[in-house]
Formats: structure tokens, C-alpha cells, sequence
């Protein structure tokens, strides 16, 4: 709010940013932009595969963490709700699309770079936000396990006898994967546009994730279609102990790059 003499008081911003411009797009749009992250893939394999295999050794070792622990009965809730940071540790791969399309250099200081200095920005509160879905999953499995099992200390055996031979366990398994969906999609919604949008601009975390739910509210169909696809690839990387997320991580963070393009008309 100004003063009689039109002049802004301090702390308030001059000019405001204009919110970011959503687009309409259709399933063809989401099909090009499969297209353009296979073709970033092949051309930069060398980075796909680095933060492809940062995710899966992450992955790898929160799983053989909980057997050894004698919690290998978490292992399939811990594989699922991994999957949830994926957007974060995807980052690198937002910015080798984005150097493509710009035809900047590749090089390894160039993009670990722009990493390590959106971890100082407003990155580093999405990274959080993700990590506090994984966590808040977590929490939502022990407490449904504590529902139908008791509080009885659970083996590997035994659980799954349980799971899969009593009524309990079907049930465990349909709320289960009920409230994974539902956690899923509102972690999509909420990163699907915010990451890239702040790796090439500069906003607030808030705005980011506003505007991601914005992109998926305008594109219902498209957009669920394609966390639907994102889901199912994801599903069958994990399958073969991790390994098929060197190749489906870089595919799914390029095309989340270019999807983005299509979403957010450039800044005027």
C-alpha cells in the first residue's frame, strides 16, 4: 500500500513478479515430451546414468538397512515411498535438459554446480517438502500395521502369511495402497512443475508449488495420465532390485523437463 505521494513504503516490493502463465496441453503434448527426454537420454547418457544410479544405490541401501534391522517386512512401504524423492534427486537432470534446449556446454562442474547452488535457494524447502511426505508415508504404515497386527513383534514369515492369508491382511493391503495413491498424486501435483521452475527462475518455493497444482488442475487428464505412466515405470524399475532406475529416472526427469516447457509459457 503507497502513500499520498505514490510512493511505495520500504519492505514492500516495487514491482511485483506476475504470476507464471499456465498453458492448456493435450496427451500429444505429454507424448512429445516422452519423445524429447528419450532424445536428451541418448544424447547426455553419461549424466542419466550417474543420477539414475545415485537414486537406485539410495534405494538399495534404505532397503538393506531395514532387513538388517529385522524390519525386511518394510521393505516393500520403504521401495514404494522412495520413490517420492525421486523429483529432488531428478535436479540434475532438469538442468542438463535445460542446457540442451539452450545449447549451453555440458560439462560435469556446470551441472553439479547449478546443483549444489539451488541447494542454498529456495530448492533446498522443496527437498524438505519431500522428505516429509516420505516421512509422514512412513508413519501412515506403521500406524495401519499397528491397526490390523497389534503391536506383536512382526517376522518376514509370519507377516506375510498374514498379508496375503487373513482377511486383516487383504484389507491392510487395500487401505495401504488407497492411501499410497492418494499421497502420490498430491506429491506429483505439488512437484511436478515446482522443481524445474526453480532450477530457471527465480520464485519462492510457495509459488512453485502453487503453480504445479495449478498445471495439473488445468490438465486433469493429461497430467494424471502421465503420473499414471510415472508410476507404472517406477513400478517396474524398482522390481529388478533398483537397477532399472539407471535407465527410467533420466527418461522420467528429462521428459518432466520438457513437459514443464509446455505447462509454463516463458516469462515475458
Amino acid at each position: 500500500m503507497s502513500d499520498s505521494s505514490g510512493a511505495v513504503p520500504a519492505g514492500e516490493d516495487a514491482v511485483r513478479r506476475p504470476e507464471p502463465v499456465i498453458r492448456t496441453i493435450s496427451r500429444h503434448d505429454v507424448v512429445e515430451a516422452l519423445a524429447a527426454g528419450l532424445r536428451d537420454f541418448q544424447a547426455a547418457p553419461l549424466y542419466g546414468l550417474f543420477f539414475g544410479g545415485i537414486y537406485a544405490l539410495g534405494g538399495i541401501v534404505v532397503v538393506l538397512s531395514a532387513a538388517s534391522w529385522g524390519m525386511a517386512y518394510l521393505a516393500y512401504p520403504l521401495a514404494a515411498g522412495f520413490a517420492l524423492v525421486g523429483p529432488f534427486v531428478a535436479v540434475g537432470l532438469y538442468e542438463v535438459s535445460r542446457r540442451r534446449e539452450a545449447g549451453e556446454p555440458l560439462s560435469w562442474g556446470a551441472v553439479l554446480g547449478a546443483v549444489t547452488a539451488q541447494g542454498k535457494r529456495e530448492l533446498g524447502w522443496m527437498a524438505f517438502v519431500t522428505v516429509f511426505l516420505f516421512i509422514l508415508w512412513m508413519y501412515q504404515v506403521r500406524l495401519l500395521l499397528a491397526l490390523f497386527f497389534g503391536f506383536q513383534p512382526i517376522t518376514s514369515a509370519s507377516f506375510l502369511d498374514q498379508l496375503f492369508g487373513t482377511p486383516e491382511g487383504w484389507l491392510f493391503l487395500a487401505i495401504g495402497h488407497a492411501d499410497g495413491a492418494i499421497l502420490s498424486l498430491v506429491l506429483f501435483s505439488l512437484t511436478v512443475v515446482s522443481f524445474p521452475l526453480l532450477m530457471e527462475r527465480d520464485v519462492d518455493f510457495i509459488t512453485a508449488m502453487i503453480t504445479s497444482v495449478r498445471s495439473v488442475a488445468r490438465n486433469p487428464v493429461p497430467m494424471i495420465g502421465w503420473a499414471v505412466v510415472v508410476v507404472v515405470l517406477l513400478i517396474l524399475a524398482i522390481a529388478p532390485a533398483f537397477l532399472g532406475l539407471f535407465v527410467v529416472l533420466p527418461v522420467l526427469g528429462h521428459t518432466t523437463w520438457h513437459l514443464y516447457r509446455r505447462l509454463v509459457a516463458p516469462q515475458a
